[in-house]
């Protein structure tokens, strides 16, 4: 059994960093329940549906992926009649997940404050781009904008480049990612106090988080990291070099695994003896990836892999996503699924990273298709609310479901 059964979310999100919060969530097995605006529905519906390379019955890849295993109701907010049931479903649910603009929340009278009086157990989670106090919390941000504020893109690229973004949203995922941490730490909480809480996530926060270790060096030093492409600013050799077919990585973190580079590469002068010592290979950092590339060269990615990883030197290619999503470790975990479509048929997508001992692989491989705009709403009312049928058709008829 997944380890959030029993727990229902209403997921008020759009775009991405939202969306990918409540998925995580969902893939551990709440019931979550997308709320979307009649007519259109949440934003990203429109992204890539009519692409016909990247779209299955009339959604895009975007939603396809972040929206798996939940469930649609169109509610109108706005109106005092949708907001009643909005409220009903908050007396059923555990969380409610939002990653509106600041103050979005306070307007449509859906905020924590307002809620936690209707269910005091209730846990909410605003995922924003600078969070809810300080100078900037009605500043619009999007994942570029966090990931250049957040000094991450500061040491991304070449020394003599640009600075370059991650070529993953991290700005987004980071945000999304940190909400749902934050539910499951109050969800454990309320184990305790009998009490939900809200939960603030800000995207730069999360950015200025991953800074990790390098910020504390900063903060000690005064000093500024650079960029240095793919290589390290302590450990050598450890860089991208080029084969005659592809890229490989080579990740030498200590003396010993130099030793057992040197097993594999034949150079005289890889073999100094001052070069068996981090501090001497530091200071030779440029002429040492010089040799390693003009020897790895001469041979396939295959070829060198094979006889670095049999010598257990750190290692590995430089894989592009075809590459990356046919590894036999990847698909070995689960992370290749196929998820049904309402319609029939599947669409393969990225797995469920979290495995627990207490999952099945039926568990982490099974997902409900993503919903069509609206499809779950008469089935959620009945069943959760126990809404009449005339009850429903007196909503849709006004307007305030859909």
């Amino acid at each position: 059994m997944k380890p959030l059964h029993g727990k229902l979310v209403l997921d008020l999100t759009h775009m991405l960093s939202g969306p990918y919060g409540t998925m995580l969530l969902a893939d551990l097995g709440a019931r979550t329940v997308k709320v979307e605006p009649p007519g259109r529905g949440e934003g990203t519906r429109e992204l890539l549906a009519r692409d016909p390379d990247n779209s299955r019955e009339g959604m895009g890849a975007y939603f396809l992926t972040l929206n798996r295993g939940k469930e649609s109701v169109c509610l109108d907010l706005k109106s005092e009649a949708g907001r009643a049931v909005f409220y009903d479903l908050v007396r059923q649910a555990d969380v409610v997940f939002d990653n509106f603009g600041a103050g979005v929340t306070q307007r449509l009278q859906i905020d924590h404050a307002t809620l936690s009086r209707i269910n005091p157990r209730i846990v909410t989670c605003s995922v924003t781009g600078f969070g809810e106090t300080g100078p900037d919390i009605n500043r619009p941000a999007f994942d570029q904008v966090v990931q250049a504020m957040g000094g991450g893109m500061s040491i991304t690229g070449m020394a003599d480049g640009p600075p370059t973004r991650a070529g993953i949203p991290i700005g987004d995922l980071g945000g999304g990612l940190f909400g749902a941490i934050g539910v499951l730490a109050a969800l454990a909480a309320r184990e305790s106090t009998g009490q939900g809480q809200h939960v603030d996530v800000s995207m730069l926060d999360a950015q200025v988080s991953m800074l990790n270790y390098m910020a504390t060096m900063h903060l000690m030093s005064g000093q500024m990291p650079q960029r240095i492409g793919n290589g390290h600013f302590v450990h050598v050799p450890y860089n991208t070099y080029a084969t005659r077919d592809g890229f490989i990585i080579v990740a030498c973190i200590g003396d010993a695994f130099y030793e057992r580079l040197l097993e594999v590469v034949d150079h005289p002068e890889l073999r100094k003896p001052a070069y068996r010592q981090q501090p001497a290979r530091l200071a030779a950092k440029t002429r040492i990836d010089a040799v390693l590339n003009g020897l790895f060269i001469q041979q396939d990615a295959a070829h060198w892999l094979e006889r670095l990883r049999a010598a257990r030197v750190p290692c590995g290619p430089v894989n592009d996503f075809a590459q990356a999503l046919a590894d036999p470790q990847v698909l070995a975990r689960n992370m290749v699924v196929d998820v049904p479509l309402a319609g029939g048929g599947s669409v393969r997508m990225p797995g469920n990273p979290v495995k627990l001992s207490g999952m099945t692989a039926q568990d982490e491989t099974s997902f409900s298709p993503p919903p069509p705009l609206g499809w779950d709403t008469e089935s959620v009312l009945q069943e959760l609310l126990a809404y009449p049928p005339e009850r429903i058709a007196q909503l849709r008829a006004s307007g305030a479901v859909a």
